[in-house]
């Protein structure tokens, strides 16, 4: 059987923390997933896992207990926990730039993988103890923010007792990821001390990789790198997303593509028989000697369809953004409702 592993990158935002965002604001934003339309974070995530019998993997990023306090990492963590649902180590270390007292003095970069090795073993077991603070169980998992890992990082998880890693992204090597592994592998496998656990995906285009993240793939894709998984008898499939996902680019209205496609992953991952759900605290180790998960070929009208499909959501979003523009601006006016009206047809 393949184990589904669905996960949410479960992060504050230091850009809304920048611009000035305190943190209700922030956590409203980016956990809650607030917007006019509701709310579209986490709950919605995990009301969505259990309608069809799932486990979600959260990997939740402490580290701006540094700058707000741990009270808003508590209130992240007590939900998923309360729910069944698994908590794991994410790490951002762009937080440390803003924080009062730094863990490892003066030392700062945007991902874990720009630290060396010892000040690496600080920042994880920190953020692992803020987790447990908080009430979670004790992680055994890690996925590096910007999946900005390298091999150093694996060396201080397996130093740390961590007995996964989910850092390796093939779309992001050479961008952030350099961890050393044959990207066109997506099996689990022992690497440095601890078992890697790949995004999962497919290839888009020759020489692309697609990664199994609800904004990237289509429905269609989505359904065939699972298939492509379960038959060549991967022990997981992993797709992540993040808590504000649901959310449009500018985190004002609800994304009913990404909505769509989740609850699609989630129907595909319950109805499948050759695949359970769970999460990485129950996953078996790999074998000593496990098989290479070759990446699914690309095909071009496949996504071809993507592209299309995506193009129509990014549109309906603009028309609907000109629309509320031009609603609140000029509606008074009389070319204004005619205006309204024709947006109105559109959308």
């Amino acid at each position: 059987m393949t184990r589904a592993i669905i996960s949410f990158d479960t992060e504050l935002s230091a850009g809304l923390y920048q611009r000035g965002a305190d943190a209700r604001a922030n956590f409203e934003s980016s956990i809650l997933g607030r917007c006019r339309d509701g709310d579209f974070g986490i709950h919605f995530q995990m009301d969505m896992l259990e309608r069809h019998g799932l486990t979600g993997v959260f990997f939740i990023d402490p580290m701006p207990a540094l700058v707000y306090g741990p009270e808003v990492i508590d209130a992240i963590v007590h939900p998923v926990v309360e729910r069944g649902h698994e908590v794991q180590v994410h790490i951002h270390t762009e937080w440390l730039t803003f924080a009062r007292f730094n863990p490892v003095g003066r030392l700062t970069g945007r991902n874990i993988g720009d630290f060396p090795l010892p000040a690496q073993k600080k920042l994880i077991a920190l953020a692992r103890d803020i987790l447990v603070g908080a009430g979670a169980p004790k992680p055994i998992a890690f996925r590096a923010g910007n999946f900005g890992a390298n091999d150093d990082t694996l060396r201080a998880l397996a130093a740390l007792g961590f007995r996964f890693d989910s850092s390796f992204n093939a779309s992001y090597l050479g961008h952030g990821c350099a961890i050393s592994l044959d990207a066109g592998n997506l099996g689990m496998r022992e690497h440095l001390g601890v078992a890697e656990v790949p995004v999962s995906g497919l290839m888009d285009r020759a020489n692309r990789f697609r990664p199994a993240q609800l904004c990237a793939m289509s429905e269609e894709e989505m359904r065939d790198a699972i298939d492509h998984s379960a038959a060549s008898g991967a022990t997981q499939f992993s797709a992540f997303s993040h808590s504000f996902e649901l959310l449009s680019r500018d985190r004002k209205v609800a994304n009913r593509l990404a909505i769509s496609r989740m609850e699609a992953l989630c129907r595909a991952v319950a109805d499948d028989p050759r695949v359970t759900s769970g999460g990485l605290a129950t996953l078996p180790a790999p074998p000593a000697r496990p098989a290479r998960i070759q990446v699914a070929a690309p095909r071009p009208l496949r996504t071809l369809r993507r592209v299309i499909q995506q193009g129509i959501g990014h549109l309906a979003h603009e028309v609907r953004y000109v629309r509320d523009v031009i609603a609140v601006t000029i509606n008074s006016s009389r070319w204004g409702k005619i205006a309204t009206g024709v947006l109105l047809a559109m959308a």
